[in-house]
């Protein structure tokens, strides 16, 4: 385990490292950030004194090395537009994201577990082929498209749920603001969760059903139906337990994915997250704040994909996490 995790946290230095070197590369292409800090009526004079103050006349390596400097420090610059360090405006902003993608989270695993299972165990059933093909609709309709739907059916047909914004959320602590501790919170997040949950859950239905079906097959199920064991327990017991190692796999690439979606989602709903947050930023070229997101989000995925690796293992002991990170 420690020889695993000491090998993990270099490969995470060396994606990070990838991560700011791209992310800082491309800031040169978005625009000139003194636009949206002076706009057009300031002189040449002022803008070229306002360029050299901030070391946007430098060479790259420069820029970079400096930037790397503060960046080991926790400083990934100051936002132009909100004139706050680019970390803290994200941290604001980062547990509305979470929040979002964990009910979507919670939405996906409630779901596909147990459609999945159903639909393996009876595939020719009508309940399973409409599953299915709802599921085909799923992927192939964009998360935009299914919140504005949802939008037009829920809020402006039935006004059953609110529209945008997070509503009334309740202080836990620090930054961090929840929608879950009273009922309008919960009625504001419901649907940017179940549209968020719409990229996901068609694929991991699909996931595990395809993954029971083989497990169903194997040598060890058909032992225990001869053993007269109760169907319930191979199912979800026996089939199930090794049905969920690749989903595990999967699921958290694939939920560490959703923090990079709910940029669609938060602008379709105005969700005041990270996401939201990111399309103004691009908006305004407040290119300390597009770096810092990019490099959040991945520090994001680095931890989602070792945590993981962390669970499979604990889910699957014959596997050395050693071997798996090779």
């Amino acid at each position: 385990m420690l020889a695993y995790l000491v090998k993990r946290l270099f490969q995470a230095l060396g994606v990070m490292f990838v991560i700011s070197l791209i992310g800082f590369g491309i800031q040169d292409n978005l625009g000139d950030p003194l636009r949206e800090l002076v706009g057009q009526s300031v002189s040449e004079d002022v803008r070229d004194q306002l360029r050299e103050e901030l070391g946007l006349n430098d060479s790259f390596v420069k820029q970079y090395a400096r930037f790397l400097g503060n960046a080991v420090q926790g400083d990934l610059g100051t936002s132009y537009f909100f004139k706050e360090p680019a970390l803290d405006v994200i941290l604001k902003k980062l547990p509305a994201t979470l929040e979002l993608v964990f009910g979507a989270t919670l939405i996906i695993v409630s779901l596909s577990v147990p459609l999945g299972v159903f639909t393996a165990i009876k595939p020719n059933a009508i309940f399973s082929r409409i599953v299915m093909g709802v599921s085909i609709i799923g992927i192939s309709i964009p998360v935009f498209l299914t919140a504005i739907l949802m939008i037009y059916v829920f809020s402006v047909g039935y006004g059953w749920l609110p529209s945008f914004g997070r509503g009334d959320v309740v202080h836990v602590f620090g930054q961090w603001e929840t929608n879950f501790a009273n009922l309008d919170g919960l009625l504001h997040i419901i649907m940017p969760s179940f549209a968020l949950a719409s990229i996901m859950l068609p694929l991991f239905v699909r996931l595990i059903r395809a993954e029971m079906m083989e497990v169903l097959q194997s040598e060890y199920v058909k032992y225990a139906r001869a053993k007269g064991i109760a169907p319930w327990r191979i199912y979800f017991v026996h089939a199930l337990k090794n049905t969920l190692l690749p989903v595990i796999t999967v699921g958290g690439v694939q939920i560490g994915t959703m923090v990079a979606y709910t940029i669609l989602t938060e602008t379709v709903f105005q969700w005041p997250g990270m996401g939201f947050m990111f399309l103004e930023a691009v908006n305004r070229v407040d290119t300390p704040l597009i770096v810092a997101y990019l490099i959040v989000v991945g520090f994001i995925f680095v931890v989602t994909n070792t945590v993981v690796d962390l669970i499979y293992g604990l889910v699957n002991p014959t596997v050395k996490l050693a071997r798996m990170g090779a």
